[in-house]
């Protein structure tokens, strides 16, 4: 449900119908820097073939795994980090916002998706609403993600390289909480605005077979604040912070493996740098796969934006954007596992839940919160506090 090819063409070819006499369209289209030099009529169905067959099992497959892995698994981060307030660390608040917004994803966008995708092969049915609905809430995520990403990268920095100056107050930490959220509202805006449902020949055996596209569809005359735009948020939301964040953990590499502890290591420092070594290991990870699984997308938006024919001759090329598209979109399920399965206290703290609730439906004279205080008078060691990202 990205900004396709086909769609963005057929967009292009009937507005230049409706605007311009038939003798025009072709002049108009030779000052319109497009090139892609195919004819909306020569544009075969993507729908029909084994390419499309593979990609719609390997995206359905993606799609149900995200709605399965982050709906339960953010869930679970969500609900432990209400119920215990000794969870609620800077950075865990910070994690909290990318698994609020997978969360948002998994379970509002990715059942739409998947109707789009598999069932309806390619084809929208719930009005332009929805349409521009999901699509800017699937923009707002991906933002939002990689800010709160920035956020933890330098929160870990300020904590690790310099760890004489004051933490971020709690007050700082909800203002910078709420610039995380509200600059990708603001510039995710355009991808609702201009969201369409564009019809769009099916090529099936009746002249009147169809089917309607929902993508982020700019109109021509709109080109050069489209490119300026995508070129802006590729700055502003990928290679800005990716930079900021490489930089604050070569910088945190440094000060925890090629930097000696002045004075006689105890066991009780040791195993501190222990944790810190690997709750860094973690947040480098899933750096790592932020890049891998995002970059890809961008670098087919900037060819199939900016350098068209090197794409649009390719039979299956709307095909492979689907299937990178849906590779981005499984970033999600890393951070899930990364930061709910792996480092993260919060499974223990949901069995814990459970417990009090079975606990006290066979022991009636005492309450819910006597049985938290018995069950949660351990002290905190290094290894909750590693394990809880503090």
């Amino acid at each position: 449900m990205g900004d396709s090819n086909i769609s963005h063409l057929v967009a292009a070819y009937t507005e230049m119908q409706e605007s311009h006499p038939t003798g025009q369209i072709d002049h108009y289209m030779d000052s319109y820097d497009t090139d892609y030099g195919i004819s909306p009529n020569d544009i075969q169905d993507t729908t029909q073939g084994q390419a499309f067959f593979v990609a719609t099992i390997v995206i359905g497959t993606v799609l149900v795994c995200i709605m399965l892995v982050c709906g339960m698994g953010n869930f679970i981060f969500i609900a432990t980090l209400t119920r215990y307030k000794k969870l609620r660390n800077l950075t865990n608040l910070l994690l909290a916002n990318l698994a609020i917004s997978d969360f948002i994803v998994a379970v509002v966008c990715c059942p739409f998706l998947v109707d789009y995708y598999v069932v309806k092969q390619l084809s929208w049915s719930h009005g332009l609403v929805l349409c521009s609905s999901v699509n800017y809430l699937r923009t707002v995520s991906l933002y939002v993600s990689t800010n709160a990403l920035l956020a933890i990268a330098v929160d870990r920095y300020m904590a690790i390289v310099h760890p004489l100056r004051p933490r971020m107050k709690y007050q700082t930490a909800y203002c910078l909480i709420t610039g995380v959220w509200v600059v990708p509202i603001l510039i995710s805006i355009p991808s609702a605005y201009f969201a369409s449902e564009t019809m769009y020949p099916h090529g099936g055996t009746s002249p009147t077979t169809h089917k309607i596209f929902c993508a982020q569809i700019w109109p021509v005359d709109k080109q050069a604040y489209y490119r300026s735009y995508f070129l802006a948020v590729f700055a502003v939301e990928f290679v800005g912070p990716v930079i900021i964040m490489a930089m604050c953990y070569a910088q945190i590499s440094r000060e925890l493996w090629f930097k000696n502890v002045p004075g006689f290591q105890t066991e009780q420092i040791r195993k501190r740098l222990r944790c810190r070594r690997k709750t860094v290991m973690v947040l480098i990870g899933i750096l790592s796969a932020y890049i891998l699984c995002w970059a890809p997308y961008y670098g087919y938006s900037i060819l199939r934006d900016f350098y068209p024919t090197l794409i649009s001759r390719q039979k299956n090329s709307l095909v492979a954007f689907y299937i990178i598209e849906c590779i981005a979109m499984s970033n999600s399920m890393i951070n899930t596992f990364c930061f709910v399965s792996v480092k993260n206290n919060t499974v223990k703290h949901l069995k814990k839940i459970v417990l009090l609730r079975w606990r006290s439906t066979y022991a009636p004279s005492k309450t819910v919160d006597e049985l938290e205080i018995r069950t949660s008078s351990m002290p905190v060691t290094e290894e909750i506090e590693c394990i809880q990202l503090r």
